[in-house]
């Protein structure tokens, strides 16, 4: 056994053992007087670690004598390895630079933080498309369409790593400059962090000792010049004397400059305009810097790679660029689904979450594979990330995870692409009044177009609607300029080619196109309305007045306080007047916002939309399609149900804070002005039937607002909420409880009929707020089965007014009527209860009908298609009635089946109703079954019957048992869509 520690440089020995002993231990091998002390190295350093700082390192004497005489060679190990390599990472630039940088580019940005935090970039990144062009071919098609394995160039597809090889006319003597572009949303910034991370982990481009990002936006907002040297320690301070910048020999040949979004700088390559320069250390304007870099003036032998837009493909000259590479994204359903694999599985941790997430893939794989919109949308990697985004909301929406909105999915994905961007006038230096928000532009332009075709019910546009709606009013140099870098950048982010119209319905020559993702076009469209931009002629005028007015407004004031001694006073009558006019302004803008509320009040209650499936599954069909069967219908033909529902979540508070980081205010006069109205619009809707569909769609508009004290009044009008039939998800549960958790202590509903919902126990935990609300609970026909009712029964306890609960058709069995007869006593106010068709037997029936009897109120109990014996119908029946019928007890009715005993029930039509409604969605054989036991009750009460008149009461009744059997033998539902009631 040896020891070590780590002294003053000097390794002393104290030895147990012999040599060999630490030879085969320490695998040590000495030949040729070379050492091999890379394990000891590690494990002395493992010792290190666990042992105090003052302790040197023992050696036995003979190995020590050995390597005192000889040279060795341990990957640099020398007597103050151990001391020195430690204080090196401590004190190297370059390794305090390579944390520094993988910490601020492991750092997700605020959007992400919504899914739960379950990755990480390293295990999310997908490789896009990047395929190396040649200068005369590096501009493509402004909209690149999804290419298809055999449309790909010859070209194979090029790393990062392999851009950097030298080329063949010449080697590192000069460095490399390459430009890599891309649409936006293409992935170029994701690529730029990758590539980042990895040479921080010395996985790629290990040629070069020392990267040196820089963001072009930054670099655009210094008005300083400064050299270059400080340039870099401005923003990395730990590499202000790193002498690879010194210019001296060629040291720069190990140095990567990166420029992120070159687009973002005006960069002018003539002499005239920028001077040369090749000292590091002289202080010019930023872009002076660059444009000297680039040209090789300026460390010659440093790489550069620049990332830039199509717009500013051109800003580079030619010959200052070795190699160019376009990136195209992910051009194959293959690619697109590795990302949404990383994403969903990723983000899932729980292993029945982690299959439903697989399910998701394989449904969004196969209409990928369709060739589908959406698989031209996904060609850019940013809708993949706003796809996994809206799927993670409508699949995986928990109580526990913080509040998310589909709007707020869609307001964070514009201002991941497009926060804090302006569109610049085209001037050499560009003053804040120069720059216009490119989002309000984009508002201003295509969300008009996007208006348009709500308000016309289309979904697709010509191109000469594109010339329409997108600079067809440009006039000056200035707005020519904005238009094409917009064209060229931008416009091709939100509208595409549309690849699902028939081509035999349309004229070959005719190109019409549509939004990436349909959802999109609705959005931009409630934004448009939102920030007020369709306004009427009288409101554009009186806005234009009211401007003008109030420039001048003071300066009117004081003229006439001075000439009003002296002009009559119905001329001074006129200049108050010019007065007067900003609150008739303000007046006629009140009625712009009135209006753009009663437009979301008309817009949800959309007669030709009632019976269209809720919103929420119209979402979710957009992504993973529709599967079996479709309607026939045309391509525009489309409800657009999100449209005010959008328009009510980006009034949300947090939406706001995002839009006005895109340049688009919304005030909160202007929101408060629209609550108000909205408010009485709602309230007489409401009041009106509406099918479970639209109701599921305006809580889901309250739930998007986000606003509790409006919410709360909305819900005062509500006294019912039957979302019979409706196909309750996580999400959907989450909307129902979250809305109804805003209402009053004091308020309850008369009925929640979630009947046929699809519900299990997992919904079940996800609604107990919304339990607590009620009077009628009706949850017949959902698969919750003993668990579910258990879950059922603790989610109840905080419910002390329900009145009626409605557990038909629910498979709880005799351990769950059991339990529930168990649980009665802690619902004090409730009066009937429903446990028909679900397999209780004899014994769980008595059980329970025992505990109704003792309880204080409960009047009705319904046990029919459950199977009773003869006996046990009729010791029901004998329980039920009060002690001076010969019964023991309170009186509580039983409806066990069509008769009691010898005599008909009171509630026979209401029995055979409930089956008649139910039959074609039940259990057939189980059906047909009770309804001849009930044939045999009757035959038997017919003939102990003592009258005529009673006889003939008991063949009526026969006869309707009869005509429900036929109808259900003959597999004719006599409603279809029908619900438990």
């Amino acid at each position: 056994m040896w020891q070590c520690w780590i002294g003053s440089g000097v390794l002393r020995r104290r030895w147990r053992g012999t040599l060999n002993d630490v030879l085969s231990k320490s695998n040590i091998s000495i030949l040729q007087r070379d050492v091999n002390l890379s394990r000891l190295a590690s494990r002395v350093h493992t010792y290190r670690k666990m042992s105090s700082c003052h302790r040197q390192l023992r050696l036995p004497g003979e190995l020590w004598r050995r390597l005192k005489s000889s040279s060795y060679s341990a990957s640099g190990f020398h007597s103050r390895f151990f001391c020195s390599s430690l204080v090196h990472n401590q004190t190297d630039p370059i390794e305090i630079h390579k944390k520094k940088l993988t910490l601020w580019f492991s750092h997700l940005p605020q959007e992400e933080k919504q899914f739960g935090g379950y990755f990480t970039p390293e295990t999310m990144h997908v490789e896009p498309l990047i395929l190396e062009r040649k200068p005369e071919d590096r501009k493509g098609p402004l909209i690149t369409p999804l290419l298809k394995p055999s449309q790909v160039p010859q070209s194979a597809s090029v790393t990062m790593e392999q851009l950097f090889e030298p080329t063949q006319q010449g080697g590192r003597e000069r460095g490399l400059n390459v430009l890599l572009y891309g649409a936006v949303g293409t992935g170029k910034s994701t690529v730029v962090r990758k590539l980042v991370l990895d040479w921080c982990a010395g996985l790629t481009l290990t040629q070069f000792k020392l990267l040196v990002p820089f963001s072009c936006e930054d670099l655009s907002q210094l008005s300083k010049s400064t050299s270059l040297r400080d340039l870099v320690s401005r923003k990395y301070l730990h590499l202000k004397k790193i002498p690879m910048l010194s210019g001296e020999n060629d040291q720069a040949k190990d140095v990567l400059f990166l420029f992120n979004g070159m687009e973002k700088m005006k960069l002018d390559f003539r002499i005239s305009s920028t001077e040369l320069c090749s000292n590091p250390d002289e202080a010019l304007p930023s872009g002076a810097v660059v444009v000297n870099l680039l040209r090789k003036y300026l460390l010659p032998e440093a790489s550069i790679l620049v990332t830039t837009r199509l717009s500013a493909l051109d800003h580079i000259p030619t010959k200052y660029v070795k190699r160019y590479a376009q990136i195209y994204g992910f051009n194959d359903p293959d690619r697109q689904r590795a990302y949404f694999t990383s994403r969903l599985l990723q983000q899932i941790g729980e292993k029945p979450r982690n299959q439903e997430a697989q399910s998701l893939i394989e449904l969004l794989y196969l209409n990928l594979q369709r060739e589908s919109q959406l698989a031209a949308a996904c060609f850019l990697p940013s809708y993949c990330w706003l796809t996994c985004a809206i799927l993670h909301f409508l699949h995986f929406t928990d109580a526990q995870a913080p509040i998310r909105t589909l709007t707020g999915i869609y307001t964070s994905f514009l201002r991941l692409n497009f926060g804090g961007e302006v569109l610049d006038m085209g001037g050499a230096v560009s003053s804040p009044d120069d720059q216009n928000s490119l989002m309000l532009y984009v508002v201003r332009t295509v969300g008009k177009l996007a208006f348009d075709g709500v308000s016309k019910k289309r979904t697709s546009f010509s191109e000469e609607e594109l010339e329409q709606f997108v600079g067809g009013k440009t006039k000056t140099d200035e707005e020519l300029r904005q238009l094409a870098v917009f064209r060229t950048d931008v416009l091709d982010f939100f509208l595409v080619p549309c690849v699902e119209t028939k081509r035999s319905e349309l004229d070959e020559k005719e190109k019409r196109y549509v939004f990436a993702i349909p959802a999109m076009q609705e959005y931009l469209a409630a934004l448009y309305v939102v920030l007020g931009e369709n306004k009427t002629a009288l409101e554009k005028l009186s806005k234009e007045v009211t401007v003008v007015i109030g420039q001048v407004g003071e300066d009117v004031n004081t003229l006439i306080s001075i000439i009003s001694k002296f002009i009559p006073l119905r001329v001074f009558a006129v200049f108050n007047l010019l007065k007067l006019f900003p609150s008739l302004f303000e007046k006629i803008s009140s009625r712009s916002k009135g209006r753009i509320a009663r437009t979301m009040a008309a817009e949800m209650f959309r007669s030709e939309d009632s019976f269209n499936e809720d919103v929420l599954d119209q979402v979710e069909q957009s992504l993973l399609g529709v599967h079996g069967p479709q309607p026939q219908e045309r391509l525009d033909s489309r409800a657009f149900e999100l449209y005010p529902i959008f328009m009510g979540g980006l009034l949300h508070y947090e939406n706001r804070v995002l839009l006005e980081q895109l340049g688009c205010s919304i005030k909160s006069t202007t929101v408060a002005q629209i609550t108000r109205t909205l408010k009485r619009h709602l309230a007489a809707e409401i009041v009106k039937w509406q099918p479970p569909e639209e109701l599921m769609d305006l809580l889901v508009l309250l739930y998007e607002f986000q606003n509790p004290r409006l919410t709360a009044e909305v819900l005062l009008s509500i006294r019912s909420i039957k979302l019979s039939t409706v196909r309750m998800t996580p999400l959907k549960c989450f909307v129902l409880s979250s809305v109804l958790a805003c209402a009053p202590t004091r308020y309850h509903l008369e009925e929640l009929d979630l009947s046929s919902c699809h519900l299990t126990n997992d919904l079940l935990t996800m609604l107990w707020p919304a339990f607590r609300h009620t009077h009628n609970l009706n949850l017949c026909d959902n698969p919750l089965l003993e668990s579910g009712a258990r879950c059922l029964l603790d989610a109840l306890l905080g419910n002390q007014s329900l009145r009626q609960l409605s557990l038909m058709h629910t498979g709880m069995g005799d351990k769950g009527a059991c339990e529930l007869a168990e649980r009665l006593n802690h619902h004090t106010g409730l009066q009937e209860v429903n446990v028909a068709y679900n397999n209780i037997g004899d014994n769980a029936a008595l059980t329970l009908v025992d505990a109704c009897r003792e309880h204080p109120s409960i009047h009705t109990v319904h046990l029919y298609l459950n199977p009773l014996s003869n006996v046990g119908k009729q010791s029901l029946y004998v329980r039920g009635v009060p002690p001076d019928q010969g019964g023991t007890g309170r009186r509580v009715k039983v409806l066990a089946s069509v008769t009691e005993g010898s005599n008909i029930s009171e509630d026979w039509h209401p029995i055979l109703s409930v089956i008649s409604k139910n039959a074609s969605s039940w259990e057939r054989e189980r059906v047909r079954e009770q309804l001849q036991i009930f044939l045999r009750d009757l035959e038997w009460g017919r003939k102990q019957a003592p009258s005529f008149w009673k006889k003939m009461h008991f063949r009526r009744v026969e006869k309707g048992v009869r005509q429900t059997l036929q109808m259900l033998q003959k597999d004719i539902p006599t409603r279809t869509g029908g619900s438990t009631k």
